[in-house]
């Protein structure tokens, strides 16, 4: 009887044993895949069972219930995180499991370039395919209003960068970060302005800054053109910038600045018009923002194109004709 039951007793454990190694051997497998780089989205509230569809539906060569009850007996089928993933040759159905417990999702990103424009940012979120188009057909006012801001007009309050984001994310909430991002740094550099800056707030200091972006041919010229401007505001000259003008005439321009332009008011031309334009006419970056809140003392007035992206500075009216005919440029600081 002792026999038998000991015979039974390995016969029972030499089975266990082996389906426990077909079991391993079975996860610890690498899975056959229908191309080398296999993308699949969990969308957000499916169950496990869900997953596991999309997973085989996706290119994965893995039975979903198989796959339901690796999660399922490994207590994670009640973790797994929604997000778009990507897997290579060699992945497991273990390794899938932990990826989709883990959340180790697939990223993409988007690149916003200072000197872009609102219309820019918008192009560039909607050309994006592994964005959720939820801010497309949206009016400027809308988006506003449904990423948090408190402004009326969307230019300039997106910081450019480049952005990574989890694939088949919100373009709402990514633009709803590259805005929180803008505000951050505008306030730590409205923190360290010049105690005698002419800007009444965070908001002016933005609007200058987005000029100094859009009239810099080069970086090491930043700083004094931005002293060219604030020397302006303090004694209440015009600023005459070219950019905002072109600005204020929209999708009209036609890309040749003409005088009939400088001398037609409308709210950007700073040719016709004291102090600043009502909002920033593109995104600054952040060499920008210092530049507009603490230029360097300068007594300059004026500068020019030299027409390699450099520029040159004067004092005074006499120097700036003298050094506009000098580089054949029109008068546009």
């Amino acid at each position: 009887m002792k026999s038998l039951l000991l015979r039974l007793f390995l016969v029972v454990a030499l089975g266990a044993a082996a389906s426990l190694a077909a079991a391993w051997w079975y996860v610890t497998r690498p899975l056959p895949l229908a191309r080398p780089v296999v993308d699949f989205t969990v969308q957000r509230g499916f169950t496990m069972r869900e997953a596991a569809a999309a997973i085989a539906n996706a290119g994965v060569d893995v039975n979903p219930r198989v796959l339901y009850w690796i999660a399922r007996l490994t207590g994670k089928a009640d973790r797994i995180l929604a997000g778009s993933y990507e897997v290579h040759a060699g992945i497991t159905p273990w390794l899938l499991i932990l990826k989709l417990s883990s959340g180790d999702v697939s990223q993409a990103e988007l690149r916003l370039v200072e000197g872009w424009n609102f219309r820019q940012v918008r192009a560039a979120l909607e050309a994006n395919p592994d964005l959720i188009q939820d801010a497309a057909g949206l009016s400027e006012a809308e988006i506003l209003q449904r990423i948090g801001a408190t402004e009326s007009h969307p230019e300039g309050l997106f910081f450019p960068d480049t952005y990574l984001f989890d694939k088949q994310s919100s373009a709402l909430a990514l633009l709803a970060r590259t805005y929180r991002a803008m505000h951050e740094r505008l306030a730590q550099a409205w923190e360290t302005r010049n105690p005698d800056l002419p800007l009444a707030s965070p908001y002016e200091a933005l609007i200058l800054a987005s000029i100094v972006e859009k009239e810099t041919g080069r970086a090491e010229d930043r700083a004094l053109i931005a002293s060219v401007f604030v020397n302006r505001l303090r004694i209440g000259m015009r600023l005459q910038t070219d950019p905002a003008v072109i600005y204020g005439q929209g999708s009209a321009f036609d890309g040749n600045l003409r005088k009939r332009d400088l001398e037609s008011d409308h709210a950007y031309n700073t040719y016709t018009r004291d102090g600043l334009p009502p909002t920033p006419i593109a995104m600054p970056g952040l060499d920008a923002l210092i530049a507009a809140v603490r230029p360097p003392t300068t007594d300059y007035l004026y500068f020019v194109s030299r027409g390699d992206g450099t520029s040159e500075f004067s004092t005074n009216l006499n120097d700036h004709n003298k050094a506009v005919n000098q580089y054949q440029r029109r008068t546009g600081s």
